[in-house]
């Protein structure tokens, strides 16, 4: 079993050499630092080089490191927070922005790719949603007629006796099946926006962490192993990974692991009784599953398997959790080789919102909970506009991202987040 993600072999050498392509000395002076080498990061770097201004990426691992290369490839529609979560929290006038504003990270998604012209197998899948109890499924009803109401978005549901026509399994109770969802290769993606964001004139740094970060003189000073530079502005792009050099958008930042296997690729048969559709899934617990197929018929196969934070030995112990899941969901692919597992960290915030502003003078972007592939690309170019200058409405652009009590950067908190999610699911 590989510990690396398969997406990163899917590219060929040279697409991996953007990814690592060495620098040996940094400028003294720029425009916008920015700290963080993924989506969010390369897609600020993309449209603030646009405007002419002097960008560099700075990169503690290669480009893309994190959850850039790391997710599942699916590019679901909505938000964390479904949309009775939503209406309740915050009533359906700013639900209905907030969907909306989701609907946008999906057009910035399609908007990028287009214009750049990247080749990562960006295809509009659908996805389902798999009711694990029954009461699942007839929360699914009262979501399918919110959906309609509210959001003017439709939805369809399949009962457990006909689920057959979409999975391939009878684990579960009943599905929603949403058209407007995508897969995409998350790698090969990552390729292009690195690509275009240097094309456009930002320079990347790879292999670069910040060590230190000083306000100085109504400039910032940042540290790191190639020395000193100055900056105007900094963007913090770290989601996941933030560390305490930005104490402020840390705790704001619950980094949890998200777990993946890969199979060996499965025939045509294997593929068309597995996902007959080829849809992005996931399932209705908080301690989920997600799956989907890659290009090659292998069944990309990920969830929650622990509240941890990503690491080589809690990859090695959910590569067991996940296959164990997989015979239990497909039970005709119990003895299917696995041939890969990999893990990174996705970003919690306290409210499960995406946010972007301003805090203690550096701007951030993060907290995509799950849902980073769009909203990371949509987010990372409305905040350059708004370093840009650029006056930017959007529900999620704002100076207010609330604190999580207790956290700090403290991981001791994970398992007892964990433990609380695990009761709900029994609970529900």
């Amino acid at each position: 079993m590989k510990e690396s993600p398969y997406w990163l072999d899917t590219l060929g050498p040279a697409e991996l050499a953007s990814l690592n392509a060495d620098i040996h000395a940094l400028p003294s002076r720029i425009d916008v630092a920015i700290i963080g080498g993924g989506y969010t990061g390369l897609s600020a770097a993309r449209r603030l080089a646009m405007t002419g201004a002097s960008i560099l990426v700075l990169e503690r691992h290669q480009i893309g490191f994190g959850a850039s290369s790391r997710n599942g490839g699916q590019v679901l529609s909505g938000l964390k927070l479904d949309a009775s979560a939503l209406v309740a929290a915050y009533g359906e006038a700013r639900a209905r922005g907030q969907f909306d504003a989701s609907r946008a990270a999906m057009a910035s998604l399609e908007s990028v790719i287009a214009a750049e012209q990247i080749s990562c197998e960006f295809e509009r899948t659908g996805h389902l949603q798999a009711a694990w109890k029954p009461a699942h499924f007839a929360a699914f009803r009262r979501e399918q007629s919110l959906l309609a109401r509210v959001f003017d978005h439709r939805v369809e549901l399949v009962s457990a006796a006909e689920q057959r026509s979409e999975i391939g399994s009878s684990k579960y109770c009943g599905l929603l099946i949403d058209e407007s969802s995508y897969g995409i290769n998350p790698a090969r993606y990552l390729c292009g926006l690195a690509v275009a964001a240097r094309r456009r004139g930002a320079c990347l740094a790879p292999g670069v962490p910040v060590l230190r970060l000083q306000r100085t003189g109504g400039r910032w000073r940042l540290t790191t192993r190639l020395g000193d530079l100055e900056a105007a502005d900094v963007l913090v792009a770290t989601n996941g990974y933030t560390e305490p050099v930005t104490p402020s958008v840390q705790c704001r930042l619950l980094p949890i692991g998200s777990y993946i296997i890969a199979t060996a690729p499965m025939s045509p048969d294997e593929a068309r009784e597995t996902l007959p559709k080829r849809r992005m899934a996931f399932d209705s617990r908080h301690f989920l599953f997600y799956f989907r197929l890659a290009s090659d018929n292998r069944l990309i196969f990920g969830g929650r398997a622990e509240f941890s934070v990503s690491s080589p030995e809690s990859t090695r112990r959910a590569a067991g959790i996940l296959s164990r899941g997989l015979g239990l969901v497909f039970p005709q692919l119990a003895n299917k080789s696995i041939e890969y597992v990999w893990s990174g960290n996705v970003a919690f915030t306290r409210d499960q919102l995406p946010h972007a502003g301003k805090l203690d003078g550096m701007y951030f972007a993060g907290g995509y909970c799950g849902h980073g592939i769009a909203m990371a690309t949509h987010l990372g170019d409305l905040i350059a506009r708004r370093i840009a200058g650029e006056p930017i409405g959007d529900p999620f652009m704002n100076d207010d991202a609330p604190p999580i009590p207790l956290f700090g950067g403290r991981r001791w908190l994970l398992p007892l987040v964990g433990g609380y999610f695990r009761v709900l699911d029994w609970l529900r």
